[in-house]
């Protein structure tokens, strides 16, 4: 264990001084943090200014034109009756007397693609939809008219009921309202989709590094020296180890800046009043899907928990790709001959991810299920699908069968790395590798 450990700590120490690693680990929850400050900052001053949009109206006694309502998006002004496009345009041709002219045509009751909308300025979707809107409302109102319904304007009124989404509760088991979690379908995919991208950036660029480090190891002879005071399986052990270790150092810093972020830096960067206004804004938008967004990116217990067990899949992944990529790097001599090998391994991961995208629909389907099962998969799947609130006893045996696989793995990796670090100038195979294990 003492020469595993001189490994491990020349590992650790070679990468943590590195300019590079100190660089990506401020940089990424600096990252994280923008990201989360930055949908409060859009509720509070992300408004765009209002558009002036003049309309000309050529229909009968201008009824469109003069059921059109203006607000913070739009702000509309009806010309006169006769009024031409080519009036309106040398008129109102400055874009910062006029967004746009708006061109109704008179026969929009029975036709209603006739109309134009000649802009001063750049195209704005909010302002185009709210036009949209507003328009189809007052053409379905005029038409429903035609049938003399007494009591219309009432009866579309109380018709009109629009439901921004669901208040989705999570069943804690108990009788009473009291053992309900709320929870939100988005946001847990997006906490999911943020967690799944995050292990498989970790299993790819720490995995490689454990591969290219055996490889110029191995070409450069030093492993030939190493193992005259150390067995392959301790050299090749305290390599991932090492490595492992600082990936872990990394989680662990992004976790509590995340989390020191969301309690402090937050509430300090908005002030009180700018977090009052930014949950008024989403209670303002009746979504209980932005409520639960916002309550998720503020509660510090369920960040530390999610990072916990994003810490716990992330070691356990690692070291078991890791042994894998140690395997492949003593194996050959160069990083083009890994590449055979390497696309193998990359299959797995490949699969999660696209399983990953497929957790929002059923995070509870069988093959989503499966997939965070078997430990090629589990790590990435089971982290996108841990925000949903899943049954605890299934993120333990996932876990039991991730770290059981890694010493398994371990086992077979020891068994090549100990023959393929000594083959020089020789491309093995499949078969090779076979039987490498076998040998005695």
């Amino acid at each position: 264990m003492n020469k595993i450990g001189l490994i491990v700590e020349r590992e650790f120490t070679e990468r943590v001084r590195k300019k590079s690693f100190i660089i990506t680990t401020l940089l990424t929850p600096l990252f994280m943090i923008a990201m989360m400050v930055a949908p409060g900052l859009m509720m509070m001053k992300g408004g765009s200014s209002t558009k002036n949009v003049v309309v000309i109206d050529n229909t009968t006694d201008q009824f469109v034109g003069k059921q059109l309502t203006s607000g913070k998006t739009v702000e509309f002004k009806l010309l006169g009756e006769g009024t031409t496009v080519g009036q309106a345009r040398t008129q109102y041709s400055n874009a910062d007397i006029a967004y746009g002219i708006l061109v109704i045509g008179s026969d929009v009751l029975d036709n209603p693609q006739n109309i134009q909308f000649i802009l001063n300025d750049a195209s704005s979707m909010s302002v185009e939809e709210n036009i949209q809107n507003q328009i189809q409302g007052i053409l379905r109102t005029e038409r429903l008219s035609r049938y003399d319904i007494e009591n219309i304007d009432q009866i579309l009124a109380d018709a009109n009921i629009r439901v921004n989404g669901l208040q989705t509760l999570k069943n804690n088991g108990q009788e009473d309202e009291s053992g309900m979690e709320e929870t939100s379908t988005v946001a847990s995919w997006a906490m999911g989709l943020i967690l799944g991208m995050l292990l498989y950036f970790i299993l790819i660029v720490y995995g490689q590094q454990v591969l290219q480090s055996v490889i110029d190891e191995k070409q450069t002879r030093v492993l030939d020296v190493m193992v005259t005071s150390c067995t392959p399986f301790e050299l090749m052990m305290g390599k991932i180890l090492g490595i492992a270790l600082v990936a872990a150092l990394q989680i662990v810093i992004w976790a509590v800046l995340v989390i020191g972020a969301s309690a402090f830096v937050m509430p300090m960067i908005m002030g009180n009043t700018g977090m009052d206004a930014m949950t008024a804004a989403a209670s303002a938008a009746s979504d209980p899907e932005v409520v639960g967004i916002m309550s998720k990116l503020t509660n510090v217990g369920y960040l530390a928990g999610l990072f916990l067990e994003l810490l716990l899949y992330i070691v356990g992944g690692f070291l078991f790709y890791a042994s894998m990529y140690a395997a492949i790097g003593s194996a050959v001599d160069t990083p083009q001959d890994a590449a055979q090998f390497n696309g193998i391994i990359m299959m797995p991961v490949i699969v999660a991810i696209i399983v990953m995208m497929n957790v929002m629909n059923d995070p509870n389907s069988d093959m989503v299920f499966w997939c965070s099962m078997i430990p090629f998969t589990s790590p990435i799947v089971m982290m996108a699908r841990i925000p949903f609130g899943i049954p605890t006893w299934q993120v333990i045996v996932s876990l039991v069968v991730l770290y059981i696989s890694f010493l398994l793995m371990t086992w077979l990796a020891g068994r090549i790395f100990r023959v393929g670090v000594f083959m020089h100038g020789k491309k093995p195979t499949w078969k090779d590798l076979g039987a490498w294990i076998k040998m005695k």
